[in-house]
């Protein structure tokens, strides 16, 4: 038999919880109070409310941050679970919505949000004017399950059973210099050539030098001596002569200053994924969405994109 609640027990309230929670992940009220859309005044008085009905200090300042005390780390756990709860019902509420209005938040990192939504989402917001779409510009992974968007474009696999994901197609990149980098220093004609290059790469990018070492470019840590985790601002480093930087094809072959290096060789290939909530799958305005995606962004490449939908496992 479920036990039962004991209302009376439940003193606070989950606005001031939701406050505690964002600051504590976010480790400012700032950071917070942009996340949850408040004033940061609006979210320090719930943070101090939920202090005063607990009777205890949450947060200590440290620099410029907070940091949780001994009774703020206690009571983190019990609240991550309150908001992952809040996160499940508004997910399973939303799910169920069948109109073709609100709101949409698509995640994509920078480039794609420039180069491959902008006409898609146009096409989107024409054919439904009731619907509003939201671009999360975000070159890290989005966690869809607690709500930091509804539908994300992502070039990595995901293996999660609470989420969706429909192959799209897969893009091909390259190694690119301005032509004023050229000018002063050797051009590489084999993938031995790329070592000790001057790179401009991405923090922690364990993972692109393995997979580059992997196909035959020795390509090493100490030769990223620029790093950014904006593709944008990776692509303006190249162009003004910082060093060697990877590129989609479809971006580094359109501009006229910037040269493909070993252009004879297979192109960088990596799939490109849609990525959903199963929750949010069966809502009318995230499946629409969603479809309309996939439709139109397979579009943007030159070979047919894959249509294969599976549910991740």
């Amino acid at each position: 038999m479920q036990e039962r609640i004991d209302w009376r027990s439940l003193r606070f309230d989950w606005n001031h919880a939701r406050a505690f929670l964002a600051t504590a992940d976010l480790g400012s009220l700032s950071r917070a109070a942009a996340a949850l859309e408040l004033s940061q005044p609006t979210l320090s008085r719930q943070v101090e409310a939920l202090q005063q009905t607990l009777g205890v200090v949450l947060f200590e300042r440290a620099g410029r941050g907070l940091v949780l005390t001994h009774a703020g780390l206690e009571l983190l756990d019990h609240v991550r679970g309150m908001g992952e709860a809040a996160s499940r019902t508004s997910l399973a509420a939303d799910g169920r919505t069948q109109t073709l209005q609100g709101s949409v938040a698509v995640a994509a990192s920078d480039v794609y949000a420039t180069t491959l939504l902008p006409d898609v989402v146009a096409e989107i917001t024409r054919r439904h004017p009731a619907l509003t779409i939201e671009i999360v510009v975000a070159n890290d992974r989005t966690d869809l399950r607690r709500r930091e968007a509804d539908i994300a474009i992502r070039s990595y696999p995901t293996e999660h059973p609470d989420l969706i994901v429909k192959r799209l197609a897969s893009d091909e990149g390259g190694f690119f210099a301005s032509l004023d980098w050229l000018s002063r220093h050797p051009t590489p004609v084999r993938p031995a050539d790329m070592e000790g290059v001057d790179m401009i790469g991405y923090p922690g990018q364990n993972w692109l030098l393995k997979g580059l070492r992997e196909l035959g470019f020795p390509i090493s840590e100490q030769q990223m001596r620029i790093v950014s985790d904006s593709h944008l601002a990776q692509w303006a480093l190249v162009r003004a002569g910082a060093g060697v930087g990877i590129m989609t094809l479809r971006v580094g072959d359109a501009d006229p200053t910037m040269r493909r290096l070993l252009p004879d060789l297979p192109p960088l290939a990596f799939p490109v994924w849609l990525v959903t909530h199963r929750d949010l799958r069966t809502s009318l305005k995230v499946r629409t969405v969603f479809d309309m995606l996939a439709v139109g962004l397979a579009s943007a490449w030159p070979v047919q994109a894959q249509v294969t939908a599976r549910k991740a496992t």
